[in-house]
């Protein structure tokens, strides 16, 4: 049954939920010492984003122009990329990560003629590149009145906005009444693991169609109060902006990545999304503290979560739970799951995990502990929210259900194929590309390989790129292996499957520095340097273990034959992991090539 969008565009949503809810709390912002929110209600939100918009036509921004947005997650994002929207343009996202070289090419490619920078230092970035840029808006700090292009503040442009409002109120509301379905809404440049970035154009029926599917789910309730620190340059950070809209949640915005745990015990979510990698650093926290409490605090908990997962194995196979293990888990819960519940702030609901694979152990932890995280699946190219698990319909190891009336097919070699409203209008000035990336009945080719289980529920194995094949014929899904590795070993940060062409499988590994030190400050490596506990002999017998342990769960041609730990962690920087927290493998491969050819050193491998 198709879905019924009652929007023609993200202003129309966005306008119609400000007129339903104007005092509703929209967004929130630390206050100044982090120990408590600052609200703004919908019509504050609708004020200053209408402003901006009318700041935005007064430099000369019309339908369809790109204006772009080189910022860190925070409100004034948010109000940025509405102001855009509600001017008619399209928003041209840019992570604050992205290096000079990357971040000018997606401002001169995608053609936009504003630059909203949260800083000089990031308007930087776009310094003596030809561009089409003809002004820059500064977030924070002053404007440089020599620079070219000019600057201007934020504030100045919803100045100027206001201005001209007060001489045309009914500016915005006309820009509105023109922007239709078919309108390009965002290009999202894809930080992609090879290659170019390439600009996904996404429009605003694919967005509004988001808003309105995600409230289908169980997963977002206006009662809700959201914590928002995804990276809003990422597609899943403007989806989960559709699905606020819509329904209306509150939600409060904040950034900071380092400050993510301190202050989800000051704002005490319901609702919170994230990457798998946040997932996997409170994981490592939590069983490295277990761990390190020894003796009996060790026993207990790992007692618990025996208990917490024999409780889920039943629930997922749709078994009644006896008597005794509901005591055993009531006693768990008070001992053990509580504490990690009240660390994330006591009062989460929904836990959702997406934009890479998160590993099933971890998973099925989070379960045990009363903290069902729901996985879900999504392509930028698809406007990221495409599948998702549901509180009453969680299958461990899937990415769920389909939203709305979106079409999934499996190709004839596994690939995922999708078709519907939330699908690209194409790549960006890449005709080639843009038609490689369909089939002829109009299917969007994922890269993705998985299947359909009986109930409709996808699992994902691997990107299709990714696959390994052995010298020996045997195909190896690395992601698969890289995720029961991090479950099995707390201390992981990054996990890298080597074995395309090679005659045996192995893997570099690089270490959480604060569970890795914690460790070390129990013996004889206490006090070194984080890349002297890695080099270290006792390390790398306490990660051998963990190894031994991930091959006792694997097929024999996919077992791990050595391994090697790396003297830093990956880092985008270096370009080997995306802003979204996926890995680069090609460029892991070269700037770690030293440790692989130790590893096949003397090895029949065919390269």
């Amino acid at each position: 049954m198709a879905l019924e969008v009652p929007y023609r565009s993200i202003p129309d949503m966005f306008f119609k939920r400000v007129a339903a809810t104007p005092n509703g709390q929209a967004f929130a912002v630390p206050n100044a010492d982090d120990t408590g929110m600052v609200w703004h209600t919908w019509a504050q939100v609708g004020e200053r984003a209408t402003a901006i918009a009318a700041g935005l036509r007064e430099l000369g921004v019309g339908l369809e122009d790109r204006v772009a947005i080189l910022s860190g997650t925070r409100f004034e994002w948010v109000l940025a990329d509405l102001g855009i929207n509600c001017a008619g343009a399209a928003t041209t996202t840019v992570y604050p990560t992205t290096e000079p070289e990357d971040a000018s090419y997606i401002v001169a490619d995608s053609g936009s003629k504003i630059l909203i920078a949260e800083n000089a230092k990031q308007a930087l970035k776009i310094s003596g590149v030809d561009t089409a840029v003809t002004h820059v808006v500064i977030i924070d700090g002053p404007a440089d009145a020599g620079a070219t292009p000019p600057q201007l503040t934020l504030t100045e442009l919803e100045e100027r906005g206001a201005a001209a409002l007060r001489s045309h109120p009914s500016l915005i509301s006309e820009v509105v009444e023109g922007i239709g379905p078919d309108n390009l809404a965002t290009l999202i440049y894809t930080s992609g693991t090879t290659g170019r970035p390439k600009g996904v154009q996404l429009l605003h029926a694919g967005w509004t169609w988001e808003g309105v599917a995600q409230q289908g789910l169980g997963l977002f309730e206006s009662t809700d109060l959201q914590y928002l620190w995804l990276p809003l340059s990422h597609s899943f950070g403007k989806t989960l902006l559709c699905g606020i809209i819509h329904v209306g949640v509150p939600t409060y915005v904040d950034g900071r990545v380092d400050k993510l745990v301190d202050m989800l015990a000051v704002v005490k979510p319901t609702l919170m999304c994230a990457a798998p990698r946040i997932f996997e650093k409170v994981y490592n926290k939590t069983v490295t503290t277990a761990l390190e409490g020894g003796g009996a605090k060790a026993k207990i908990f790992h007692w618990a979560v025996e208990v917490g997962k024999q409780k889920v194995a039943l629930e997922q196979a749709g078994k009644p739970l006896p008597g005794a293990l509901k005591l055993k888990f009531a006693v768990a819960e008070r001992l053990v799951f509580s504490k990690l519940q009240t660390k994330l702030g006591g009062r989460l609901r929904v836990l959702v995990s997406g934009s890479a694979p998160l590993s099933r152990d971890i998973a099925e932890f989070f379960a045990a502990a009363n903290l069902p995280i729901m996985e879900g699946y999504g392509l930028t190219e698809s406007s990221a929210a495409n599948f998702v698990n549901r509180l009453d319909k969680l299958k461990i190891g899937t990415v769920g259900l389909p939203l709305g009336d979106l079409e999934c097919r499996i190709d004839t070699d596994g690939e995922v194929l999708l078709r519907g409203a939330p699908v690209m209008r194409g790549y960006h000035n890449l005709p080639k590309e843009t038609a490689e990336a369909f089939t002829e009945d109009g299917f969007l080719r994922t890269g993705d390989i998985g299947e359909l289980d009986a109930d409709g529920f996808l699992r994902v194995t691997d990107r299709k790129k990714d696959l390994v094949k052995t010298s020996g014929g045997k195909y190896i899904a690395p992601s698969a292996i890289e995720g029961m590795f991090k479950a099995v070993c707390p201390y992981t940060s990054q996990a890298v499957v080597i074995g395309q062409a090679r005659n045996f499988v192995t893997m570099l590994v690089s270490l959480d520095e604060d569970a890795i030190k914690g460790w070390a400050a129990n013996g004889p490596l206490a006090g070194k340097s984080y890349q002297d506990i890695c080099c270290a002999p006792e390390t790398e017998k306490l990660i051998d273990g963990y190894i031994q342990e991930l091959n006792g769960k694997l097929n024999r041609w996919e077992t791990v034959k050595k391994f090697a730990i790396l003297p830093r962690d990956l880092s985008i920087e270096a370009g080997e992991i995306t802003p979204s927290m996926k890995i680069k493998r090609r460029s892991v491969e070269t700037n770690f090539s030293e440790q692989i050819n130790q590893m096949y050193a003397g090895s029949l491998a065919q390269i």
